[in-house]
């Protein structure tokens, strides 16, 4: 979340607001009663909460003063004198909103309704926040991270197109998220959207649950039964995990994407389907390819348009936004009043490595609001059978030797990857013979001519 701050002239009513400002994500700064109000605003920028009657200066004075520092920033006076619009004094114009104070019992109207003047057009609004929120088919995508922006702007591209799309990330990152928004941002949003989890179905039910089959197909099978391919028809379908898809079925699936048909179980009629397809993995298909455990000719025909997705460590702007999201839903289904998380409580939530992503973020905000008993969620209420220390740095040290043979293992690939599988010229450029290089190479499994054929 951005960084909003605000001022204000009585010390215990800011102690509240600045409670209840720090709970939703805002960073609160406050002058002295010494310094004069505008102050601050000669070295920070500001989002202003003001009362009319600041250490006897004239709040309008003030007002149009913070305009002229800066006319994009939006001001919010918050009185508690019952001052409205047709009794404020000239200037108060240029404010952008007009509440009074809260009560102690009452929420702070800004968390209530959203800040007066925020869904105005600013410099701020450009970023990607706004881009991210406004975009077509992925507003229930909830960012505003820089990588994540990225994500938007191929997805964006991608559904232009009718291209197959690979959407690879660590598992709970949402890439069945990203899949549906796709479906829903394209011409096939009024088609189907049917997924299949690679991962989940015994290898065996695989190839009836994706082409169907024929009555008498095998023992069981009563009557004729429909595909998941040709439910998609005219829409989307999902082949989520395909990386665990067998390699025997790889080269089935091949023919649905080159011919766009397939037999039935027991069936001697070819079935057609123009599903578009879009396929995830949380594995390093390239990785796979080389192991032999996923087919070269299966991975080019997915591999068309490629979406990578960030795991949460990499995009900790969102884990704010994120957090707030699940209070919201977890605190209206077991209609609970939390309102926000402590300073200590964020601080635990955005420093956490989250091995398990957005799921687990969403697991642990649901134990803290079903736990809490406040309507600020405490920090010991964040993972709190966890060493948080441990678990976020010590728990993902490797052994040296481990780390070491990581390290070996990724710098021979960038190495022979840069060389395009050139292994002549990859030792001239690690200072090692050639002989010594192909054993490591092989003491990797790296194979050369992989790369010569154009895997990287």
């Amino acid at each position: 979340m951005a960084e909003k701050r605000g001022v204000d002239d009585n010390h215990g009513m800011l102690k509240v607001m600045k409670r209840r400002l720090e709970a939703v994500g805002y960073q609160v700064i406050t002058p002295t009663q010494a310094e004069k109000p505008a102050s601050p605003a000669k070295t920070e920028a500001f989002e202003f909460s003001i009362d009319p009657k600041v250490n006897g200066d004239d709040a309008a004075e003030l007002l149009v003063e913070l305009h002229q520092r800066d006319s994009e920033k939006p001001v919010v006076i918050l009185t508690g004198y019952g001052t409205t619009r047709s009794e404020a004094r000239p200037g108060e114009e240029e404010a952008q909103g007009h509440d009074t104070k809260p009560s102690n019992d009452e929420p702070l109207s800004m968390d209530k309704k959203g800040c007066p003047g925020r869904n105005r057009p600013s410099k701020d609004a450009e970023g990607p926040k706004g881009t991210v929120q406004e975009r077509q088919g992925f507003k229930k995508i909830i960012a505003q991270s820089a990588r994540m922006e990225k994500v938007f702007q191929q997805a964006s591209l991608a559904t232009e197109s009718d291209s197959n799309v690979y959407v690879e990330g660590e598992s709970g990152t949402g890439k069945e998220l990203i899949a549906r928004a796709l479906h829903e941002a394209s011409s096939r949003k009024d088609g189907p959207f049917v997924a299949i989890n690679c991962a989940a179905i015994p290898e065996t039910l695989l190839e009836s649950e994706l082409f169907g089959y024929q009555k008498g197909a095998f023992t069981g099978a009563a009557q004729d039964k429909e595909g998941l391919l040709c439910r998609a028809h005219g829409g989307t379908f999902l082949l989520d995990e395909i990386s665990e898809m067998p390699l025997s079925m790889q080269a089935k699936f091949l023919r649905v994407l080159q011919e766009k048909e397939f037999f039935p179980v027991g069936g001697t009629k070819t079935r057609k389907t123009n599903a578009r397809i879009i396929a995830t993995s949380n594995r390093n298909l390239v990785h796979e390819v080389r192991k032999g455990n996923f087919r070269k000719d299966l991975f080019y025909r997915i591999h068309v348009i490629v979406i990578q997705l960030p795991p949460l460590r990499e995009r900790k702007e969102d884990i704010p936004l994120l957090a707030s999201h699940f209070l919201r839903k977890f605190s209206g289904q077991m209609q609970k009043e939390t309102i926000g998380f402590s300073p200590a409580a964020m601080r635990k939530l955005t420093s956490h490595a989250w091995p398990g992503n957005i799921r687990e973020l969403e697991n642990i905000i649901e134990s803290a609001v079903a736990m809490t008993t406040q309507d600020i969620i405490p920090d010991d209420l964040i993972m709190p059978t966890q060493d948080f220390k441990k678990e976020s740095k010590e728990d993902n040290l490797k052994p040296l030797k481990e780390a070491k043979e990581r390290f070996e293992r990724d710098y021979l690939l960038d190495l022979i990857e840069l060389t395009r599988g050139n292994v002549t010229q990859a030792a001239k450029l690690a200072g090692k013979y050639r002989a010594d290089l192909y054993e490591l190479l092989k003491k990797h499994d790296i194979k050369p001519a992989d790369y010569r054929q154009g895997i990287h």
